[in-house]
């Protein structure tokens, strides 16, 4: 790791803080990651759960819930990209590069999940209803498919777009979203919406933690490390909490707590983020072998990302403290998308 002296087998003095540094804006990446998840994630669930619905007004309702919020959450897509090409740019380079085709087919999927209930609204027809809606449905559940698509390549470091720890990880993905999506519309629309919408929110959470056991079965055999690393306390404990917050879930859900229920989808989705960072830890490309301290760029513009990101970061968060208190509490029979 250039510029860090090893003492004792650490980083000491300045050079510690140096390798903290690097080492705290691999978390922040992650944790833009994981906020753009959540956020876009209960509208993507809320697209998902939108194919369920046979009525009118319970599609408007969901388009209504979602309406204020789904294109300010995918800023933070944004910016996780900026981040991870500020701070790591050959990583940046290196996994758009090679998963070029997933990364166009989750802008696709984002485009036509943007634009289908714009299209859905402009004629009142069956026919159009049914084909946008269906085009609504499909870019909600592919995004976050191929996201976690994205993720699971990233984790073990494969060139190729289709790969089993891809596909299940996507499942995985997509599952949680739906978790999400069911807390939201439970909290932002009440009577235009059926229970078995909650039973959806409680079968979507047992299918994601069977996915998540799925996919540590499949990373057993692809990571160095094997079942090792699966064993490893952080990893163990992530599990653990991981179980608990789908349990708490369902009873929150079931018991109208959706406030809590959504808090409990939001532990769960940056536990999924968590367990990936220690699992890719010390790594931050696992294709090449790049380590945080190889990977990222040198003291001097990694100051002036804290900089930027020390001014910008408070903004966008003001933003969104703002659009969501405008937008706070269940949506009324006269809102529409």
């Amino acid at each position: 790791m250039s510029g860090i002296a090893i003492v004792g087998g650490g980083p000491t003095g300045l050079n510690a803080a140096i390798y903290t540094a690097r080492a705290d804006r691999r978390t922040l990446v992650f944790a833009l990651l994981g906020t753009f998840l959540f956020l876009d994630g209960f509208d993507f669930g809320a697209g998902a759960i939108f194919a369920t619905l046979s009525d009118d007004e319970g599609r408007e309702a969901v388009l209504s819930a979602i309406g204020p919020f789904w294109d300010g959450n995918e800023v933070w897509l944004v910016v996780f990209g900026g981040a991870l090409f500020a701070a790591f740019p050959s990583v940046y380079a290196g996994l758009f590069s090679r998963h070029y085709l997933l990364m166009f087919g989750i802008l696709g999927a984002l485009i036509l999940r943007g634009l289908a209930p714009e299209m859905y609204e402009q004629r009142h027809d069956a026919r159009w209803h049914r084909w946008w809606g269906r085009s609504f449905v499909a870019g909600s559940v592919l995004a976050p498919f191929l996201l976690g698509a994205f993720a699971g390549n990233w984790l073990v470091g494969s060139p190729r777009s289709l790969t089993l720890v891809g596909v299940v990880t996507g499942v995985a993905v997509t599952a949680l979203t739906v978790v999400s999506g069911a807390a939201f519309l439970r909290l932002k629309v009440r009577e235009a919406l059926p229970e078995t919408v909650t039973e959806i929110g409680v079968a979507a959470v047992a299918a994601y933690l069977l996915a998540v056991v799925a996919t540590l079965g499949v990373l057993a055999t692809r990571l160095p490390a094997g079942v090792d690393a699966l064993l490893s306390p952080p990893v163990i404990a992530l599990v653990a909490a991981s179980v608990g917050l789908g349990a708490g879930y369902a009873v929150a859900l079931r018991r109208g707590a959706s406030l809590v229920a959504l808090a409990a989808a939001g532990g769960l989705t940056y536990g999924l983020i968590a367990v990936v960072g220690v699992l890719m830890y010390p790594r931050i490309d696992p294709a090449t072998g790049a380590t945080v301290g190889e990977a990222v760029v040198s003291t001097l513009p990694l100051n002036l990302m804290s900089i930027g990101s020390a001014l910008l970061l408070p903004l966008v968060v003001a933003y969104f403290a703002v659009l969501y208190s405008a937008f706070s509490g269940p949506i009324t029979a006269e809102e529409a998308y």
